[in-house]
């Protein structure tokens, strides 16, 4: 298993660097410049419209000592490189719009976008198990055929149109005053409150991004387990248990759900990259100050930096979350083991 560990993470590396590497000239590549906007002159002031001769001499001039200072001027592959090597100390350099230290931004909002999807997969993983095993263990009854509809109406709703109703119908909009419409904390908060007002306080903001950001995953996990217990109860050592006499609760909980939450596992993988993108439109209409909400921004900003990071940390979230899903595999199901493998 330490093997099998050691060389998956050195598998992470190449991964890793194919990633930011797609990532970097994508970014790059992209319509817009930022010198033509962190200098003040535009896209039309660049261009050269409406502007005298001496005007948009000035102008270019001021875009290229703008690229030149932060090293846009240079080839593509030196800068990719250049930033490669700078965050193996994890200096992601300096935002373009504010020449703040990008970790320092990154540091400060991490822990929200962390905690909003914690929440999130407990959530889902709350409301998908318990729904999955009971439309398994009541197939194609009325509240089976219920929750499958349900279930299918939830997964093709659209993210920022749920949001949006939320706030319109529940966050104070034309309906009712029932939770705040964004932000983490009142506008009379004070951090001289008690611990439970402070939390009280945080849960009551976060109670719809996390509701949001989560129903699309408890439907499609709900079905992935009812789909997945069918399955494990048809096989034959179940049969041979109900044959033993025993009852119908031991039979589920006892020998056919933890094989079933195989698939549970191994969807883990998916979910926490999928969450993060999610946050991303989230943050931004909960106006959370969180790391998609700041990605967001710098992608209107085109600022170069401050993008990359993002990507960075979500890549990284994301192998290490496959990773991860491999290791609780073993926990789920003992017989699965990586001696095969050639690295055990």
């Amino acid at each position: 298993m330490g093997r099998y560990l050691f060389i998956r993470t050195l598998w992470m590396i190449p991964t890793f660097i194919g990633i930011t590497l797609i990532s970097f000239l994508i970014i790059h590549f992209a319509p817009g410049d930022p010198g033509e906007l962190m200098a003040g002159g535009g896209l039309g002031a660049a261009s050269g419209a409406g502007l005298s001769t001496e005007k948009r001499v000035a102008v270019d001039q001021a875009v290229a000592d703008w690229r030149r200072q932060f090293g846009l001027d240079r080839p593509l592959h030196v800068q990719y490189f250049t930033w490669l090597g700078n965050i193996l100390t994890l200096d992601f350099g300096e935002s373009f719009k504010d020449q703040q230290p990008v970790w320092g931004k990154i540091a400060e909002r991490l822990p929200i976008t962390i905690l909003l999807n914690v929440l999130s997969i407990v959530l889902i993983y709350t409301v998908a198990i318990p729904l999955g095993i009971y439309s398994a263990t009541h197939p194609y009854t009325f509240m089976d055929r219920l929750t499958t509809v349900g279930a299918f109406i939830l997964f093709s709703l659209p993210t920022f149109w749920v949001a949006i109703l939320a706030i319109v119908f529940l966050g104070g909009g034309d309906f009712m005053d029932v939770f705040p419409p964004g932000g983490l904390h009142s506008t009379a908060f004070s951090e001289t409150w008690p611990w439970y007002s402070r939390a009280a306080d945080l849960g009551a903001h976060l109670f719809l991004p996390v509701l949001v950001l989560s129903y699309g995953g408890f439907a499609e996990m709900s079905r992935f387990m009812r789909g997945s217990l069918l399955e494990t109860l048809s096989q034959n050592y179940i049969i041979t248990a109900r044959a033993k006499g025993l009852t119908e609760r031991v039979v589920v909980y006892k020998h056919a759900l933890r094989n079933s939450l195989v698939p549970m596992v191994t969807i883990l993988a998916g979910i926490l990259p999928s969450l993060i993108g999610g946050s991303i439109i989230i943050e931004s209409i909960f106006s959370i100050p969180g790391l998609g909400q700041l990605g967001f921004q710098a992608v209107l900003a085109r600022d170069y930096p401050v993008i990359m990071a993002v990507f960075t940390m979500g890549s990284v979230v994301t192998l290490i979350s496959i990773l991860l899903s491999d290791v609780l595999l073993t926990l789920v199901d003992p017989r699965i083991n990586f001696r095969g493998r050639g690295v055990a």
